[in-house]
């Protein structure tokens, strides 16, 4: 039987089934407020659904992580809520350990529970240190107060999105295929918005990286492309130099423009090495049309 997954999709699997009952970094441990910055404004782009984006003249864009636009799906409209520490809007009254539950498993301190477009089913694999810089960096943001709206949903949210979390070991940069999985699952979950939404509200990973999901906003209507190795729909074609431009410049190889929620204007703050990482790992998607 053909390999429908390929090694790449099977490290990013192992992390979630495996990784997670290895021990991580010291509970409690400090978290690194720089290097959560260069996640959150790099491959992880948590501003590109919490913060709004300037106005069609240019103007600037609303405070940073303070909420973000409406996000209307067939499924659901989300609205992305306020991470700011502001104690009566945002995340000033959470602990750490709330904070880190509500990235990886998708539970509010209430125990109520968060639904898309985050992407839990790839958050469950955020290594412990991870967690902790990122949750380093929101308690550095200027606290901003606003209340954002409920998000609503045309199918019930699961008790849960998965087992709990308990603790998430690193995944080694020395092997670089495994680290560029870890970047473009549990980091950028790059297959979130590349893989069909199943009923349930989770991605369908047999159909893992093929596309085709329709994003709305003011920009219009955009379609998520085909990111596997398939060569005529997909871009097993391109160079690496060219993948790498479509993922930080937003350009594609005829030179035509993509567009959002693709967040290259995140993605094009994101190492070298790890940007090599990344294409690696794309390498191995198998092929799908």
């Amino acid at each position: 039987m053909r390999d429908v997954l390929g090694r790449g999709m099977r490290v990013a699997l192992a992390a979630a089934a495996v990784l997670l009952a290895l021990p991580g970094d010291p509970a409690g441990a400090a978290g690194d407020a720089e290097r959560g910055g260069y996640l959150v404004n790099g491959i992880v782009g948590c501003g590109n659904c919490h913060t709004l984006p300037p106005g069609p003249d240019g103007g600037a864009p609303g405070p940073e992580l303070a909420g973000g636009p409406p996000m209307a799906e067939v499924m659901f409209t989300a609205h992305a809520p306020n991470l700011t520490p502001d104690p009566e809007t945002g995340l000033g009254r959470w602990t750490d350990e709330q904070i880190i539950r509500a990235i990886r498993e998708g539970k509010r301190p209430d125990g109520s529970t968060i639904g898309p477009p985050m992407p839990f089913q790839f958050y469950a694999g955020l290594s412990d240190r991870d967690a902790r810089d990122i949750v380093a960096y929101l308690r550095g943001l200027t606290p901003v107060r606003n209340e954002t709206p409920a998000s609503s949903y045309k199918f019930p949210l699961p008790p849960a999105w998965g087992p709990p979390v308990t603790s998430v070991a690193e995944v080694p940069r020395t092997d670089k295929v495994a680290y560029g999985a870890y970047m473009a699952h549990a980091l950028g979950h790059c297959m979130e918005c590349h893989s069909p939404l199943l009923p349930t509200g989770l991605r369908d990973l047999s159909r893992m990286g093929v596309g085709g999901q329709q994003f709305a906003g003011p920009w219009g209507v955009t379609v998520a492309r085909n990111i596997t190795q398939d060569k005529e729909q997909g871009i097993g074609a391109w160079t690496d130099g060219e993948i790498k431009a479509a993922i930080t410049q937003g350009v594609r190889p005829d030179g035509s423009r993509l567009g959002p929620p693709m967040a290259f204007h995140y993605y094009r703050n994101i190492a070298a090495e790890d940007l090599d990482a990344l294409v690696a790992y794309l390498r191995t998607v198998p092929p799908l049309r």
